[in-house]
């Protein structure tokens, strides 16, 4: 279950990528905020940003850590083979962290990305359960 999540993740991972710059600017207006987002500057901590510097620096940092996190689950399910007791406690963060992401996105954004995040509770929950078969054994 561990590895399907790291495919999940990455699939998850190459679609934000694709999204970029996230901003469909398809009218005048979409087009002013963005021109707006882009064209105000303020000092943070010391240099000069816009708005659209952040947003666009968040979203290129999700898809560097959603591809960190499927390497992290690819290795967490090697690992899970023979120490599923260390395994555990990742998972259970990881769990926690998209049952969390499923209501964000549920609020925020839209379906492909909930889809992703609902399956990949599932998967983490099924990785739990199995780790919990496997210490019995």
């Amino acid at each position: 279950m561990l590895r399907i999540a790291s495919v999940v993740t990455l699939l998850f991972a190459v679609g934000h990528s694709m999204g970029a710059p996230w901003t469909p600017v398809d009218g005048p207006a979409p087009a002013s905020v963005v021109e707006a987002m882009k064209s105000v500057t303020f000092d943070a901590m010391g240099s000069s940003r816009t708005f659209w510097d952040f947003y666009f620096g968040f979203g290129v940092s999700i898809s560097i850590y959603l591809m960190v996190q499927a390497a992290v689950l690819w290795l967490l399910a090697t690992l899970a083979k023979t120490q599923p007791n260390s395994v555990r406690p990742f998972v259970v963060i990881l769990l926690v962290a998209y049952a969390a992401n499923v209501y964000v996105t549920w609020r925020y954004f839209f379906l492909i990305p909930l889809a992703l995040s609902v399956i990949m509770v599932i998967c983490l929950v099924l990785a739990l359960v199995a780790s919990r078969s496997r210490i019995g054994t």
